[in-house]
């Protein structure tokens, strides 16, 4: 069985949230048979958002240092607990040298099984992650198109996210999940991505008007499969 090597941090709550997913979709009947995570669980990993915007560092050197760190103790297989990271993939997978796990290509493959027909694809998404482009590239792939909420949901679900890295998760941060969820649905969305890992933490399936893909749940299924190959 390959061990699995975890960057988190961005944020806490999210990785912890990650590992939950992982155990309760591996089904060995026994402690000693489960998946094995080494985990860097680093908040000081540079703003995702404000890089990709140009101002602040790139958190790629850091990534990478996290991601040779964990080959060298041991990880077979990478997994990048945060959706925005994944533009700096590339940067990982050189240092590690080992597989990485993409999130946002479990997160589609995830939806295609379960919404098989739609097309019109609502994104939740921080927007370090938007403007990074990682999730509107597979949904081309796959004719998708990514339906965004406006300006003013947007920079209130940004509120919200960093209000929840801080640690305030509570009925104001649902609120504005929510809005954005409704938001993307009445534009004409036939299911959403929850492609930001802050937005399981608040919202799941039976919150969204059409159907929710949880990115965190699909790259921990991902995860288990792989572990066992």
């Amino acid at each position: 069985m390959k061990v699995i090597g975890v960057l988190g941090g961005m944020g806490p709550a999210a990785t912890l949230d990650f590992m939950a997913k992982v155990y309760a979709a591996d089904a060995a009947p026994i402690e000693q048979d489960r998946v094995r995570l080494i985990v860097d669980c680093n908040p000081a990993v540079p703003d995702r958002n404000a890089a990709t915007r140009g101002e602040g560092p790139s958190p790629g050197p850091m990534l990478a240092a996290m991601a040779a760190g964990l080959a060298a103790a041991g990880a077979d297989i990478l997994v990048i607990a945060c959706n925005s990271a994944h533009a700096w993939s590339a940067e990982i997978a050189a240092a590690a040298g080992v597989p990485v796990l993409s999130m946002i290509d479990a997160a589609c493959d995830a939806l295609a099984a379960a919404s098989p027909g739609a097309r019109r694809i609502g994104l939740l998404a921080g927007q370090g992650c938007l403007d990074a482009g990682v999730y509107q590239e597979a949904f081309a792939k796959r004719g998708w198109t990514a339906i965004l909420p406006g300006a003013e949901g947007q920079a209130e679900f940004m509120d919200a996210l960093y209000r929840i890295k801080g640690g305030a998760i509570g009925a104001a941060e649902r609120a504005a999940f929510s809005a954005c969820a409704n938001q993307v649905a009445g534009a004409g969305a036939e299911a959403i991505v929850a492609g930001c890992t802050e937005v399981p933490l608040l919202l799941g399936p039976a919150d969204a008007p059409v159907p929710l893909i949880d990115a965190t749940w699909a790259l921990a299924e991902k995860t288990i499969a792989w572990a066992r190959r």
